[in-house]
């Protein structure tokens, strides 16, 4: 949520900002309510003044006499007025929450102009991405694949984008998982292992809702199954103080993934590219605002080394306006190369969120300057996507005898150097 002040202050550089995410956005109607709330607040209060001097004067009086009946006959007419507009201020109270969350973050400064994909601007590239691989070709036509990781009995079982891990498909799947988070514990992350339902307050604080109601999973009592460990993670602190000393608060988790937005046709949704369930790992932080954005590149690197130890191709992409997002204020793109496919697939996205989430949530420290509550700033990025990252293993390293070769990263946990599909 923005800071209401900064609206009613600046609306035109707010305009400005919402305009260079190319969001439909009616800041005017937003501004109207504020006015209309302001207004009717400051009658209220007026209102419960005027009962508060009416009884202090009441208390002055012989009660029974001419000037007592007089005031207490002021007292229930101002009474019943006040109880009147007080109902008015809650509803247009509840209509301006409403209409706040509609607001989308402001894009920082550094975030480059664009309106699609297309424009956003290469940041760095890493790996010889265009060496030959003569034996690569997509993951799903891999010989054997199904074997491993049956898409077929899990549409039957579930639905499209549910697939089986079957024997060693599951276990390169948990031995991913595990280098992730080991790997995590190790740049500073503490492991958590959340809830992977989350009620609407929080899938609200992030930013989920109203947002994304179409890409998450409800259930009959309003729960939500969570699309990004994220969503119960950033929660953990929701209403709570934390003391500046112990910023930055520094999490990981697992947790599996559902969404409702997966595709059901063309090359981008193939095989493991996109799943309604999918298992991920993320990096969540909780900094001080004057560090955020030195921590956002920090955040990066720890995401960015997982690539590099698994010795995959990769491009960090620095996100243009119009391919931001909803809730960012800055966000990076990790995408490794897929050389079957012959396409980038991204595998995480690590993003700056400032207070945005943080003021929705109520999260906060308590500065050590002022003695003050002030809003933490929120980040958040995949330590990694599981499917894509198992999509370009599995392309990037197949050989002629239609083994994968494992990288020497990962050998420990998956416990063998090759994956065969026979």
């Amino acid at each position: 949520m923005l800071d209401p002040k900064l609206i009613r202050e600046s609306p035109d550089l707010v305009r400005a900002a919402i305009a260079k995410k190319h969001l439909d956005t009616d800041l005017d109607a937003v501004l109207a309510l504020d006015q209309t709330w302001r207004t009717l607040l400051q009658e209220v209060e007026t209102l419960r003044s005027s009962q508060k001097a009416a009884n202090n004067a009441m208390a002055m009086m012989p009660k029974g006499s001419p000037e007592f009946k007089a005031k207490l006959a002021e007292m229930k007419a101002v009474s019943a007025l006040a109880k009147e507009r007080d109902a008015g201020l809650k509803e247009t109270e509840e209509k301006w929450r409403q209409a706040m969350l509609t607001l989308p973050n402001l894009p920082h400064a550094s975030v480059p102009e664009g309106r699609a994909p297309e424009e956003n601007v290469i940041h760095s590239l890493h790996g010889a991405h265009d060496e030959p691989k003569p034996h690569a070709r997509p993951h799903w036509e891999i010989a054997g694949f199904d074997r491993l990781f049956d898409f077929a009995r899990g549409a039957k079982v579930t639905g499209a984008g549910f697939p089986f891990f079957i024997g060693d498909g599951a276990r390169l799947v948990r031995a991913l998982l595990n280098f992730f988070l080991e790997e995590d514990a190790k740049a500073g992350y503490l492991e958590v292992s959340p809830p992977i339902f989350v009620n609407a307050a929080s899938a609200t604080a992030t930013g989920q809702l109203p947002d994304k109601e179409g890409q998450m999973y409800e259930t009959a009592d309003k729960l939500y199954a969570v699309p990004t460990a994220e969503v119960p993670l950033t929660n953990f602190f929701r209403d709570e103080i934390i003391e500046e000393a112990a910023l930055p608060v520094c999490r990981c988790a697992y947790t599996p993934c559902f969404r409702r937005e997966a595709g059901s046709y063309g090359k981008d949704v193939r095989g493991l590219n996109r799943l309604h369930q999918f298992d991920k790992v993320e990096l969540l932080k909780w900094v001080h605002p004057a560090t955020s954005y030195d921590e956002l590149e920090k955040l990066r690197g720890d995401a960015e080394r997982l690539l590099q130890k698994l010795e995959l191709p990769y491009r960090v992409l620095l996100m243009c306006g119009g391919d931001l997002g909803f809730a960012q204020a800055k966000k990076y793109d990790l995408e490794v190369w897929a050389a079957g496919q012959k396409r980038w697939l991204e595998v995480s996205s690590c993003s700056n969120f400032e207070a945005f989430q943080a003021r929705r949530a109520q999260i906060r420290f308590r500065s050590k300057e002022t003695g003050k509550p002030e809003l933490v700033h929120t980040l958040n990025g995949s330590g990694l996507a599981v499917p894509r990252v198992l999509a370009a293993l599995l392309e990037n390293n197949l050989h002629a005898d239609g083994r994968v070769k494992i990288p020497a990263a990962l050998v420990p946990y998956f416990g063998k150097e090759w994956l065969a599909f026979a």
